[in-house]
Parts: C-alpha cells; structure tokens; sequence
C-alpha cells in the first residue's frame, strides 16, 4: 500500500516529505482532489486529524500529522538511511538543525509572511521583532555555513531537507537579494541544496522575490460615502421623468462640483513660506548654524506652524540596525502624503543596540494634521510632545535635530534622515 500525502502541492510543509521519498525510494503519492479548506475541513479528514491540519500522511499503521514528524517516518523507513546519520552523534546534530530550522526560521518567517499576505494582523513591533530573530537566525546559519558545504557531515541529510524548505517560504515571498546578500553562505547553500535532482523534481525552477509584499490596506469603504453616493443617484433618476430642461440650465446642473480643499489651505495666510525654507535647509553646505539655523527663526511663523518632537514608543525593539533604519524610511514614505504641508527630521541613535529613533516635525497649523493621525499608521508607534518654545532648552534641541548634532545628548549618531 503507497504512503497517501494531503498537502498543498507547492507549499515547504509537504515538500520536506516528498523530497524525502525522492531520496529514499519510498513510493508516497498526493491526495488526489485534495482541497485546502475544504477536504481537511470534512468529517472524515477530522477523524484522522481533529485539528485539521495539513500535511497529514495516511499509512498501513494509521495516520500521522505534523510535517518533520511525517519526514522523519519515512525517512527512517530505509534502513541504513544516510539521512538519519550513521551514528549517536549525527543523529543528535539532524535532530538539533530541525529543530533549529522550525523555531528560529520557519517561526519567523511566517510572523512575518502572515500580516503580509492577510492572514494575520499587520503589528509593525511584532514585524521588526520577527525580521530581527530571523537575521539573528540566519547569522548563526551563515557562521555554520562558512566552513560547511552541508549541516551535518558531508552529504545531504533530513536537517539539510527540512531547513532548506524552511527557508524556501522566505527567498521565494519575502526575503530580496538586498536582504540574503547579507548571509553569503546561506545563499550559496540554499541555491546548490534547491538544484539537486532529487530537491527539483519536487520544488521545480525556485526563483528569488525581487521585493517585499506591501502591508494590506486596512481601510474599510466608508458606509457613509456610499449612502451619499446612492443618494445622488436617485435624484438623477427622478429628473429623468421631469421635462427637459433648457441646455444652459442643464449644464450647470451636472457641472462637477470642485474638489473640496484640505482644512490646512483655509487657514489663515502664513508669513512662512515652507518652501522658501526646505529651500534655504538644502542649498546650506557650510556654516549651517548661521546661515540656516538663522534662517529657520527668522522665517518661523508661530501661529501659523508648530514644531513636534517625537520618539519612537518601542525602542526596546531596534536591535538591528538595517531594520531600524528601514522602518524610518518606510515612516518617511508614508509621510509623503503630507509633503506640502510638513518638514521633518528623523534621527537614529546609538553605537550598539537597542537604537533609539527620535525626530523633529514642523506641520502647518497648531496641531498635528487630523489627515496624517489617520491615514499615517506608523503615527501611533511613536510619542508625540509639542515644542514650548519659551523653554530655551527645548528651542536649542530644535536647532541640535535640524543641524544633526553628533553626538546627539550624549550619544552617537548613526543616521539622520530629512523630510522635505
């Protein structure tokens, strides 16, 4: 009787079985017809896995569930197998790389690959957490791989399976060359383990993610703009039935309206001019302070701008310091929104982990704009505290941030990013 595989046919979970039976010539076959969501959701399926789950392997002696418990029973049904090792030692290293490869890799890869594709909350804290334990991951991976072509002595065995297809999911949806570059021998490991015959016959051609999926939109349609939607449509309808009108009259009927104007261009007119001043801060190359800092107070408008400090909320959590400095100019990204209204500068702080994020922002009006609270959610991670600037401490901090000081109270100055 052939071994039956419920899987999905190009997922890493199945994979890892598969390959293994390519090694070891036992026969197993795929579930025909099978149905994520639908065949592990019937009563019989339920029966030989109450929760559901997939892979689920059905043999002679009843079924097993859980992907490496199901690699390593058929693994194991060749004796002398060399992917199990040939002794105490080498079983005990397969068995520690398996364990490896679920909890520090697959584990973090989808906490990160889930919010992405929309099968989980989108955190950015728990985001940066699992991007962060993964590059720690693959450090240690890499380290390993400099003097290793594989795991575990010198041929492919089941840890080299199974953290292979571990990190599949990550080079094939998440992780850009940008990202791998960074782990040299990790790359030339997974690229010559995906190229073997026996791992291509069950992956075929695997090719590299040339960027990150962007975060799903959270925003619902708003209920209200639909009913003043339907509302204007019913009106047209009626008027149908009326006589026609004169065309002058009906012109001015169906003339659109103009779009309506954001809140911050009916304020008051400003004596700031901002881009006199983004102006001013770009083309100073020499005696900053005097020239540009200068500048800033002398155009500054107090009724018609504020200044904020912020300072992000989880800076427990910037323990590396690639991540940190791409979660800022993500920050900057989303801000762009806002561009003809806003000025700001992002600073990143420190010599060795964890590095703080802090930044000073000039917004029109007095408060920070409603339109940026809601439509930036990066807004929320940080504290945000308006400059007093009858506090002559908190003016000279104004000037440390737009000069980018270094070192900056105290610390060193990793990096300064300018929003203008």
């Amino acid at each position: 009787m052939a071994l039956v595989l419920y899987a999905v046919k190009g997922h890493e979970y199945g994979f890892k079985t598969r390959i293994v039976a390519e090694y070891t010539g036992v026969k197993v076959e795929l579930a025909p017809d099978f149905e994520m969501g639908v065949t592990n959701k019937t009563p019989e399926y339920l029966k030989l896995n109450p929760i559901g789950k997939v892979p689920l392997l059905v043999t002679p002696d009843g079924p097993i569930f859980e992907s490496n418990a199901i690699a390593r029973y058929v693994a194991r049904l060749k004796a002398d197998n060399p992917l199990i090792g040939s002794s105490l030692i080498d079983y005990a290293h397969i068995e520690q790389w398996i364990d490896f490869g679920s909890l520090e890799i697959d584990a973090n890869v989808m906490s990160w690959f889930k919010p992405r594709f929309g099968s989980a909350v989108y955190l950015p804290p728990a985001e940066e957490a699992a991007i962060s334990a993964l590059k720690r991951a693959l450090g240690a991976l890499n380290t390993h791989l400099a003097s290793n072509t594989y795991l575990v002595g010198h041929f492919v065995t089941l840890a080299d399976i199974i953290v292979t297809c571990n990190l599949f999911w990550g080079f094939t949806k998440l992780m850009t060359k940008s990202f791998t570059s960074e782990f040299p021998h990790v790359e030339r490991y997974f690229w010559t383990l995906v190229n073997q015959p026996n791992f291509k016959k069950v992956m075929g051609d695997v090719k590299q993610t040339e960027s990150v999926p962007p975060v799903p939109s959270t925003k619902k349609p708003s209920q209200p703009k639909e009913t003043k939607s339907k509302a204007k449509e019913e009106p047209k309808k009626e008027a149908r039935k009326e006589p026609a009108k004169p065309k002058a009259e009906a012109a001015e009927e169906v003339e659109p309206k103009p779009k309506p104007k954001n809140p911050l261009d009916l304020l008051p007119p400003s004596s700031m001019v901002l881009d006199d001043w983004k102006r001013l801060y770009s083309n100073t190359k020499t005696n900053f302070r005097e020239v540009a800092i200068k500048g800033f107070w002398d155009m500054y408008d107090p009724e018609g701008y504020s200044l904020w400090f912020c300072e992000y909320k989880y800076n427990d959590e910037n323990t590396v310091s690639f991540v940190t400095l791409n979660k800022v100019g993500g920050f900057l990204q989303r801000m762009d929104l806002a561009r003809k209204y806003a000025f700001g500068k992002m600073l990143v702080i420190g010599s060795e982990p964890p590095f703080k994020v802090k930044g000073l922002w000039l917004f029109r009006g007095q408060e920070i704009p409603p339109f940026v609270m809601e439509e930036c959610y990066d807004m929320e991670l940080y504290k945000w505290t308006k400059v007093d600037l009858s506090d002559e401490n908190q003016k000279e901090r104004v000037n440390q941030m737009i000069e980018d000081q270094e070192p900056f109270e105290g610390e060193a100055l990793l990096d300064a990013k300018c929003f203008k």
